[in-house]
């Protein structure tokens, strides 16, 4: 079965960084819930843009992303920093570096 990957695009709200940081913390913390996540990371670009790499065991693991408590919640608190809706993208790793796939 071939694990899945997404890559999250997610745009801060002017002067939120520091506040959105630390809920983005609260977020990496609550995926520890989620069984089949292996990797949930994220990246600062320019511009207010953040960037998560995520790569799930299989299907099922993707379809329970942010269905747990502590999920669903920071999740939620996350979004109120949002200036844009997440543009999300979901993919087959290939080969990698690094990576179990």
């Amino acid at each position: 079965m071939a694990k899945n990957s997404l890559i999250a695009k997610l745009v801060c709200a002017k002067g939120r960084n520091t506040e959105f940081e630390a809920e983005l913390a609260t977020l990496i913390e609550a995926s520890n819930e989620e069984a089949g996540l292996e990797i949930y990371s994220v990246h600062r670009g320019v511009d207010d843009v953040y960037w998560f790499f995520e790569l799930y065991t299989d299907d099922a693991a993707v379809a329970a992303h942010g269905k747990g408590d502590a999920m669903g919640v920071a999740m939620a608190a996350t979004g109120a920093f949002l200036a844009a809706p997440p543009e999300i993208h979901r993919l087959t790793p290939v080969v990698a570096k690094g990576l179990n796939i």
